[in-house]
């Protein structure tokens, strides 16, 4: 290892896991790093929560290597070190926001003060209320500062954001981004592309139990050769499903989205269709598209096999 090398702060080696016979992840590998954030992507059933699952010491593996830390991931030194906030997590109801936030440091030995916890979780304002008085939102920020409270270097998001508001959805992204440059490396799974590329400084996209495509999100898009075709107009979308190098065409408020690798005989022949057209823009495909060219791409090549 070169001398200016770290060794990864988790990773997955070869690993096989199956559910009732069925393989979800086979020979997989796969680390995250420090001061990072990795995104995972996928569709539903693609292996994402069974990635974090393994790497959290949650699930364990059928065969292969899985490290957190260098350690079994099961070990408390380990977990220690890690913080987790999964989709759906209950609180203690009878206690208030912040008993509990400092409950659940006290079980850490790096923990934040209480303070600093509700300031970065923006629950400031809602210390002293009850765990069961929370709005669904609210017990979303709640989770969060739990994740937090004891300054993990493995911070694990299962969609973190959902149930915030916009100013709350930005506000969490700073601490997130912060985390990261503080030296914490960060996975987000989430349904959120623009969450997923306003945080992550890498994107890796899995589907049927294996890696489709690793690297920066504008290393993700550039692996789709295609372009956005947006269009106004009065005809039905599947009328344009036959435009040269269409992807996938899609409503979007009243104009159409149409994913091309032609953009510009596509516009041709949509206007030969539709000379009325009253208004059309091209524009690079999105972190969206790239994910579903690749998921189509990966489907079309298992079925041809």
């Amino acid at each position: 290892m070169p001398l200016n090398a770290c060794p990864p702060v988790a990773m997955l080696g070869h690993v096989t896991k199956a559910y009732k016979g069925r393989r979800v992840l086979d020979g997989f590998d796969f680390a995250l790093e420090a001061g990072q954030v990795t995104a995972l992507l996928g569709p539903n059933g693609a292996g994402k929560s069974t990635v974090a699952g393994l790497l959290t010491g949650r699930i364990a593996a059928d065969a292969g290597t899985v490290q957190l830390f260098g350690l079994d991931p099961r070990a408390p030194l380990a977990r220690a070190r890690l913080g987790i906030m999964l989709q759906a997590g209950g609180l203690p109801e009878t206690l208030t926001v912040a008993e509990a936030v400092a409950l659940h440091a006290g079980y850490f030995a790096r923990s934040l003060p209480t303070s600093d916890v509700l300031e970065q979780a923006g629950l400031t304002d809602l210390a002293h209320r009850r765990c069961d008085r929370l709005s669904g939102g609210e017990a979303r920020k709640v989770q969060f500062a739990l994740a937090i409270a004891g300054s993990p270097d493995l911070l694990v998001l299962d969609e973190p954001t959902t149930g915030f508001d916009p100013e709350a959805r930005r506000a969490m992204w700073q601490v997130v981004r912060a985390k990261a440059e503080a030296g914490a490396a960060v996975l987000l799974a989430t349904h959120h592309m623009d969450e997923a590329e306003a945080l992550a400084d890498r994107i890796v996209v899995i589907a049927d139990g294996r890696i489709l495509a690793d690297g920066p999100p504008a290393a993700i898009k550039a692996q789709v050769a295609a372009s956005v075709l947006k269009l106004r107009t009065r005809l039905a979308a599947q009328r344009f499903a036959a435009l040269p190098g269409v992807v996938k065409v899609e409503t979007v408020g009243a104009d159409l989205a149409i994913l091309t690798t032609a953009p510009r005989a596509a516009l041709e022949a949509a206007f030969a269709l539709d000379p009325a057209i009253e208004a059309f823009e091209v524009t690079s495909a999105s972190l969206e598209d790239a994910l579903a060219n690749l998921v189509t791409a990966n489907r079309t090549m298992k079925e041809a096999a």
